[in-house]
């Protein structure tokens, strides 16, 4: 039975149903702020190619089960070495359109986190307005919802739900660890979570984890302080997922006037340690290179790390044990 997550969201009636009150601080977390992933952003789509039609088994909204549709197949291509495949109901008719819903969605599909696209294997691209739906190590896509939130500019937020469920969901919705880091929490952070607790609270935290610690410029100061003081040790729990965010790089949107003063030298290095200074205990370091990928992770206490062995400009990020964060640049000749 195809059980994906889906965003059981009313889109239509949204804005009336995110007035009324309730205990959680959004109804869902996609609708949050639409600048978390834009279109000015960079994405990892290198090639969508057409592969001929091919019998698939996929699921459909519409109908609420599985169907079995003679397809338009497409390869898709990531830069990142991730590859996909776009399977379009030939409701769509020709070669042509099924291609032009093809490069849309895998457009902005290519703009989340390579780590949030590790289980996206398939995208299963249906035309009306129903619901999307993560699960399967497939994407559901109804054309009709996706005009709605490419309208709203949150396709990438709810791609970002979508390959949580795909990619992180199996080893992580039901760790101990995720469940103890719930029970702490003072609520949950959507009322769609609240109601899905084992299948769609992960995924709905995933967007404001991403939102306040690398789009905090991006977000108002009610959100920040909103995400951070209702899920606090949920945001640290994804903090300690292996996620490799390219192409979203480590220091873009993060607020570098809210950072504590810190200093790391020699900077530039030829090669030497880098030391860094103005902290308190350091209990986390990540090196990320230029664009964004993570090379290096450091947890033990620590305050000097080794130099890249490669040229280039690299960012450093830190974790103190009293929660304070800051984002540093270095530059490796």
């Amino acid at each position: 039975m195809f059980r994906p997550s889906v965003l059981q969201y009313i889109f239509i009636a949204w804005a009336a149903m995110s007035t009324r009150a309730q205990a959680q601080p959004y109804s869902g977390t996609i609708f949050i702020d639409p600048d978390i992933i834009n279109d000015a952003d960079p994405g990892t789509l290198t090639s969508v190619t057409y592969a001929g039609q091919g019998m698939k088994t996929v699921w459909d909204y519409r109908v609420n089960n599985w169907i079995t549709i003679n397809a338009y197949l497409y390869d898709v291509v990531w830069n990142d070495g991730l590859t996909s495949l776009g399977v379009v109901n030939p409701e769509f008719a020709s070669v042509a359109a099924g291609e032009t819903e093809v490069q849309t969605y895998a457009a902005a599909l290519g703009k989340i986190p390579t780590c949030l696209r590790t289980g996206v294997h398939e995208l299963w691209i249906h035309a009306g307005v129903a619901s999307f739906g993560g699960g399967n190590n497939a994407i559901v896509i109804h054309t009709g919802r996706g005009e709605e939130y490419i309208t709203s500019g949150i396709l990438e937020e709810a791609f970002v739900h979508e390959g949580t469920h795909c990619s992180l969901d199996a080893t992580y919705a039901g760790a101990a660890g995720w469940t103890s880091a719930q029970n702490a929490d003072p609520d949950f952070i959507s009322t769609y979570a609240a109601g899905a607790p084992t299948t769609e609270d992960l995924a709905e935290s995933m967007l404001p984890w991403l939102a306040v610690r690398h789009r905090a410029s991006r977000i108002s100061s009610v959100d920040y302080n909103t995400i951070t003081s209702t899920i606090p040790n949920r945001l640290d729990f994804i903090d300690g997922i292996v996620c490799d965010l390219y192409p979203i790089t480590s220091d873009v949107g993060i607020d570098e006037a809210a950072m504590p003063c810190a200093t790391l030298y020699p900077n530039p290095t030829d090669g030497q340690a880098m030391r860094i200074e103005g902290l308190g205990a350091i209990v986390r370091i990540e090196v990320s290179d230029a664009a964004g990928r993570r090379i290096a992770e450091y947890t033990a206490p620590i305050n000097t790390i080794p130099a890249p062995g490669l040229q280039g400009t690299y960012f450093v990020r830190t974790l103190t044990t009293t929660g304070e964060r800051s984002v540093l640049r270095f530059v490796r000749y």
